[in-house]
């Protein structure tokens, strides 16, 4: 799985199925870079950290519902729309929509980011 658009589809599927750890695990560059507003947007650098944080999201969450959209290509890049309700323990529940662009280089996902209204 080599091209931007396999590397797209397997994330999107992974995404669907709940398998965000294996995602970055399979999918990542140990370099990757994430700029998320859920992070004042200051990059997150390198695939530990990426997972570590996932990690953490997924221990405060129980996501109820996911939507990932079909992938839409500009040369080494493509983005997804995500569509998620899920309820934050202790605090409630939550629906959320975001933009995610993705760059590719040699086969792994290079960089990510968010954009959520």
């Amino acid at each position: 799985m080599n091209t931007v658009p396999e590397i797209a589809n397997r994330l999107a599927s992974l995404c669907n199925d709940l398998e965000f750890v294996e995602a970055y695990t399979e999918l990542f560059a140990d370099d990757a870079v994430s700029i998320d507003p859920n992070n004042n947007n200051e990059p997150i650098v390198g695939l530990h950290n990426l997972i570590e944080r996932e990690k953490q999201f997924l221990e405060k969450v129980e996501i109820h519902n996911i939507n990932v959209s079909e992938a839409i290509f500009a040369g080494s890049y493509f983005s997804l729309v995500f569509s998620m309700s899920f309820t934050v323990k202790g605090v409630g529940d939550k629906q959320v929509e975001e933009l995610c662009v993705y760059k590719v280089e040699n086969g792994k996902i290079v960089s990510q980011q968010f954009f959520m209204s």
